[in-house]
């Protein structure tokens, strides 16, 4: 270690004993009685002492005022550098910066807001293509440039995207606006992808509704099916009891809502009655003479009893 470190990392005495000194410009740069106790000091070089004190000031806790003093070479007089209040080790600080288009999220867009989408985005792709190159047979190109003029084709150049007026019948472009499918940029796979994992987190097979439910949305007569390839793997929910109500919700996604997963029992039926239609059961017009309680023929014993 050379002879130079030493003397930086070792303060410096006079300055390191100036702390009435440090004190008296922080409590200047402060106010009196805002200037807490002295907490330490710091060797910043070869005469060079920084001293701390705590900070008494509300809304500042762990904070501390730094005060340098310093002298000159061959100097028995200690003055001031500078007076700040800085962060200390506990300080509470505010997060660090990060641009607006990483902070945003899913459902902060509001009424009226407007979210630009840069010219490279990877979740975009152009929706159609062969527009900017014309085909061999076209009047652009430069063998058949001649034949264009001689018969006043409509010529136009560049893409699409820069021209003012809607491009000449037959083009790319044309057809594509006809068929109602001009759109400048479409998903890509990486946007796809993105849209499929961001949908699968929030209504998927691993949600613990999914978990818990009785059958998956592939057998749900509330799923509205979707075109495109993430049809495949996706649909709408259309349940108004569902917690997924107009969502895009996974095919292996489910929930207690089920349209076969709890059908209403039907009411009890009683059973029909069995009938016997081969048997014959006699039924007397008149009772028999010996089916009441008492003999027809009465006597002392049944005369108080009656005839039933």
């Amino acid at each position: 270690m050379s002879a130079a470190t030493t003397r930086s990392r070792t303060p410096d005495r006079l300055c390191a004993e100036a702390v009435d000194l440090a004190r008296a410009a922080a409590e200047e740069a402060a106010a009196p009685g805002v200037v807490g106790e002295h907490e330490g000091m710091v060797s910043e070089g070869d005469r060079v002492v920084t001293h701390f004190f705590g900070c008494r000031e509300l809304g500042y806790r762990g904070w501390r005022w730094a005060v340098t003093v310093a002298r000159a070479s061959r100097a028995k007089v200690v003055t001031v550098d500078e007076a700040v209040l800085l962060p200390g080790p506990d300080a509470v600080l505010a997060p660090e910066w990060v641009p607006w288009s990483e902070r945003l999220r899913p459902g902060d867009l509001g009424p009226g807001d407007l979210l630009p989408t840069e010219a490279d985005d990877l979740r975009l792709e152009p929706g159609y293509t062969g527009a900017e190159e014309p085909p061999p047979n076209s009047a652009l190109t430069e063998d058949l440039a001649d034949l264009a003029e001689s018969e006043d084709a409509e010529v136009t150049g560049g893409t699409p995207a820069e021209q003012t007026v809607a491009p000449s019948r037959g083009s790319i472009a044309a057809v594509a606006e006809e068929l109602g499918m001009r759109r400048a940029r479409v998903l890509s796979r990486y946007g796809l992808h993105a849209a499929a994992d961001r949908w699968e987190e929030a209504f998927g097979p691993k949600t613990p509704m999914a978990q818990a439910a009785p059958a998956s949305c592939e057998s749900c007569g509330f799923l509205a099916p979707i075109g495109g390839s993430l049809g495949q793997a996706f649909g709408v929910c259309a349940n108004e009891f569902s917690p997924a109500d107009g969502r895009v919700v996974s095919l292996a996604y489910g929930c207690g809502g089920h349209s076969e997963a709890a059908v209403m029992p039907k009411p009890p039926q009683p059973a029909p009655p069995v009938i016997d239609e081969t048997r014959v059961d006699p039924f007397p017009l008149r009772p028999s003479p010996d089916s009441g309680s008492v003999p027809a023929t009465e006597d002392a014993s049944s005369a108080d009893l009656g005839h039933s």
